[in-house]
């Protein structure tokens, strides 16, 4: 079988949604859709079957069942003709899917479930399939225009070469072109521990983040000349920044860590603002280094 696309689905509105833009991706790539339901119940010792009394297709694996079918029923609405597989699976989803990870081309999850509580913009799961996916993470959230360009929140750190790669692939895949955006409020030259006051000419650090965009951009480029490249350097803050700009594009990727990152962070304060304010979906590149 080839690589498949994998996503999360538990039966909530947000993750149909899910089901509906991995069934996209998975069509955008050739590539067959597996559609996951993690079934922690047979851990609780709860019975799982219908109850005497109830209708034959009652109890929790049914339900389950009925959870994977509604969501590939959505996917092969969505794009006809690809291949869709659904399974549930015994075990809870962040171990799951994370597992499925390791032998999938893109993860999908929707940004909350019907476990999430009110006050998460983000729930749980999907933070952690961020932090801890060996693959791709596209968060459902938002609003899908796909007239829209893609958008790369480039930092020009070594993490986040990966990242510029994933986001000229999608826009290829797209055929819209893609925003390259760098946002800075201390030059790339500064060191990130130095408490002093910094004195430097905005001009002259502008030309050096420039710079910086550029040698992130390069060789992708070469690699997919058919992609429009629209880069913009911005003196600014940078999560609000990356945010703002969302309300424009289609999608947006950043690295899961980047330029100034706590090394014990598998998830930098840059990639998990987006991932909970972004106005459309999200995807979050680990770099193969990061577990280290």
């Amino acid at each position: 079988m080839r690589v498949p696309v994998v996503v999360g689905v538990d039966g909530s509105r947000q993750s149909l949604a899910a089901a509906g833009l991995a069934a996209r991706e998975a069509s955008l790539r050739g590539r067959p859709l597996r559609v996951v339901h993690a079934f922690p119940w047979t851990y609780f010792h709860v019975p799982l079957g219908p109850s005497p009394e109830g209708p034959p297709e009652g109890g929790l694996r049914h339900e389950a069942e009925r959870v994977v079918a509604e969501a590939v029923d959505r996917a092969r609405a969505t794009a006809p003709g690809i291949e869709v597989i659904g399974e549930v699976l015994d075990g809870f989803p962040a171990p799951i899917l994370t597992a499925c990870s390791r032998d999938a081309a893109l993860l999908v999850v929707g940004d909350r479930g019907i476990g999430g509580f009110g006050g998460l913009l983000v729930g749980s799961v999907a933070v952690t399939l961020a932090a801890h996916a060996a693959c791709p993470v596209l968060v459902a959230r938002g609003r899908v225009d796909p007239t829209q360009p893609v958008l790369l929140a480039a930092d020009g750190s070594p993490a986040c070469d990966t990242a510029v790669g994933f986001a000229f692939e999608e826009a290829s895949l797209r055929d819209v072109p893609l925003m390259a955006l760098h946002t800075w409020s201390h030059p790339a030259s500064a060191s990130p521990g130095d408490m002093q006051p910094l004195v430097y000419d905005e001009a002259l650090a502008d030309a050096e983040e420039t710079r910086v965009l550029a040698e992130a951009l390069a060789g992708w480029h070469d690699k997919y000349p058919d992609v429009l490249v629209h880069r913009r350097v911005v003196h600014a803050r940078t999560r609000r920044t990356i945010i703002d700009v969302t309300r424009h594009t289609q999608l947006v990727v950043v690295g899961a860590r980047g330029r100034g990152g706590f090394a014990g962070l598998l998830l930098g304060s840059v990639s998990q603002a987006v991932l909970h304010h972004a106005a459309c979906p999200t995807a979050i590149v680990r770099h193969p280094n990061d577990d280290h």
